[in-house]
């Protein structure tokens, strides 16, 4: 099996292959692949039939559902699992935050564990730490769907059903062909990645790179940062201006650096460069929908992540086999789908903030 750190470094060799002698010849093949190289399927084909369905609501079992953070996409993951659950006759019985701690996270398994669930969903977010917090649920024979990551050393089959994530090519192809279309195919871009070994993030930010190389000779990337904080938006934006006056648009790897990035182009008065981002955020769709610096948002659809998550879980428990790797679909948002794309993502109302500067 490949290690992450080889996924990682490896994946810009398979999403834009070198297939000419000029600089800018290359073909965009960007396919999103699994923490240890999985083939994707598409959560689409995650169908529970009638006769499934039948079985699984005569089993009365039960499900907790353990996330690692909380927030508009943990909600909207959650509200897709609990109504799918819902719908299947899985009650749901712990619903935990684990606030990015590891010892909330064991604590949050242990409780749940208390209650007997059949199937526990959640994002173990670190691998280490979260091999050891669910071991008692292996042991006890419970059910695993994980969010995007999985434990060390768990294994496909064994540990847990499968794993479920974004269409993260997609996403970083997406966002590129938004930022393309705002900067009219041409000019200087700025490219803020994420400086980890994190095949989530990895792919979506080199998809985004080996479209732009593919697709756009007329665009051309002049500065490339990584980002480790994303609390540093601001200030890597701040000095990626200062020693490029002209950049036409910027590609930031998730929203809460792109915003700080807004607010740095607005400290400077800067009203020309546009903004491509992955993931909703109220701040920068409301700069948006006012034609300011933010040109689209690209995002997942996180509601079906979470009735994927689901709908997997419930056919694990009467025995059914799922593929290992399962993706949703990503959408990009912009102002002229704002409304139609934040619910088809989060299964919500467009926030009030910007429907009010819709015009």
């Amino acid at each position: 099996m490949k290690d992450k750190k080889t996924i990682a470094k490896t994946l810009l060799l398979v999403s834009a292959l070198i297939v000419g002698s000029t600089p800018n010849s290359y073909a965009a093949s960007a396919v999103t692949q699994g923490p240890n190289g999985e083939k994707a399927t598409a959560c689409k084909t995650i169908k529970v039939t009638t006769s499934q369905k039948n079985q699984v609501k005569n089993g009365k079992f039960s499900a907790a559902l353990l996330w690692h953070t909380s927030g508009e996409f943990v909600d909207a993951v959650n509200s897709g699992a609990s109504d799918t659950f819902k719908s299947l006759g899985v009650k749901v019985v712990a619903t935990a935050d684990a606030q990015f701690d590891v010892a909330k996270q064991k604590a949050n398994v242990e409780n749940a564990m208390a209650k007997k669930p059949s199937v526990i969903l959640g994002l173990p977010f670190d691998g280490v730490a979260a091999a050891a917090a669910y071991k008692p649920a292996v042991d006890a024979g419970v059910k695993l769907v994980f969010l995007s990551n999985t434990p060390d050393k768990f294994t496909y089959g064994k540990e847990f059903i499968t794993i479920v994530t974004d269409d993260l090519a997609q996403m970083g192809i997406q966002a590129a062909d938004a930022l393309a279309k705002a900067m009219g195919g041409k000019g200087e871009v700025g490219y803020i990645y994420h400086d980890a070994t994190y095949y989530v993030t990895n792919q979506r930010d080199q998809a985004f790179k080996a479209q732009i190389l593919a697709k756009y000779p007329q665009m051309k990337i002049v500065s490339e940062v990584g980002l480790a904080d994303p609390s540093k938006g601001q200030e890597i934006a701040q000095a990626m201006l200062t020693k490029n006056p002209n950049l036409g648009g910027v590609y930031v790897t998730w929203a809460q650096p792109a915003e700080g990035v807004l607010a740095a182009l607005k400290a400077s008065g800067n009203k020309k460069t546009k903004i491509v981002t992955l993931d909703l955020s109220e701040p920068l769709a409301v700069d948006m929908v006012k034609n300011g610096n933010v040109a689209a948002l690209t995002a997942d659809q996180a509601y079906e992540l979470g009735s994927c998550m689901a709908r997997a879980g419930a056919l694990g428990l009467i025995g059914a086999t799922v593929k290992p790797f399962l993706i949703a679909p990503a959408l990009t948002v912009t102002k002229n789908n704002v409304e139609v794309g934040w619910k088809q993502s989060l299964n919500k109302p467009l926030p009030k903030a910007v429907k009010k500067e819709l015009k």
